[in-house]
């Protein structure tokens, strides 16, 4: 579970990147994280994962203070950014041996979690290449496995579908799918709002820092008319989308 408790990041005397935001990312459910760009998606999610600490407020991941205790926080969480371009210099099974033993993952562990996913995700004959040779869908693969080679309770994912080819979106979201119903929880940010629609229990809406909305689609779309499309209820949330 992840909580921002009154959580806000102002950058200078006039930009508020996030305002007093409260809300929850409950354990057993996929919550997607939806906003316009420049909206406080990116700097919330690097403040929840402790790169850029709150002016006021405080995040809890299970229980533990992102800031008061980073290290034990940053155990119970994988994070799996916006930009696959990292260790471009390792070869794939070093970089994920590199992650396995910054995390303590036993050997034996590691060998079936790394022949398990490479093969979910298509690249166990890569293995052995340098990252730097990947195309951006492999080094996106490469990285989702990193994240998530030490099995935590918590996930978090910045537009993790970029770059994906169809086989390896619908094998990311079903491993989304398999974690929250083993009782963990998903945090993952988007701009598809058909995939947030197919794929989330629960969304969180932010415009200019503000959280918009916090629940289910379904309690989402009571508020408006029946026939109202997701995409229309999304831009009169947040305007004409062009924040910045």
């Amino acid at each position: 579970m992840i909580t921002i408790n009154h959580v806000t990041k102002t950058f200078g005397k006039e930009k508020t990147a996030v305002r007093d935001a409260v809300w929850t990312v409950p354990d057993g459910k996929i919550t997607g994280f939806i906003g316009p760009n420049g909206a406080g998606k990116t700097t919330s999610l690097k403040m929840i994962t402790g790169v850029l600490k709150p002016d006021s407020g405080n995040i809890l991941i299970n229980g533990t203070d992102i800031v008061k205790e980073p290290l034990k926080a940053k155990k119970q969480f994988g994070f799996v950014s916006d930009t696959p371009d990292n260790f471009l210099r390792l070869k794939g099974i070093e970089y994920l041996n590199f992650m396995a033993d910054a995390y303590e993952v036993p050997t034996e562990e590691r060998s079936a979690f790394i022949s398990t996913y490479s093969k979910r995700f298509g690249i166990e004959q890569s293995l052995g290449d340098k990252i730097l040779s990947y195309s951006h869908g492999m080094r996106q693969k490469i990285m989702v496995m990193g994240a998530l080679i030490h099995n935590p309770s918590v996930w978090i994912l910045d537009e993790p579908m970029t770059g994906l080819d169809p086989q390896a979106s619908h094998e990311l979201k079903l491993m989304m799918k398999e974690h929250a119903a083993s009782g963990k929880s998903v945090l993952f940010s988007t701009h598809v709002l058909e995939v947030a629609e197919k794929l989330c229990d629960n969304i969180v809406i932010i415009r200019k820092g503000e959280i918009k909305f916090l629940g289910t689609l379904e309690e989402l779309k009571s508020r408006f008319a029946q026939d109202t499309s997701l995409e229309n209820i999304f831009l009169e949330l947040t305007g004409d989308g062009k924040d910045n």
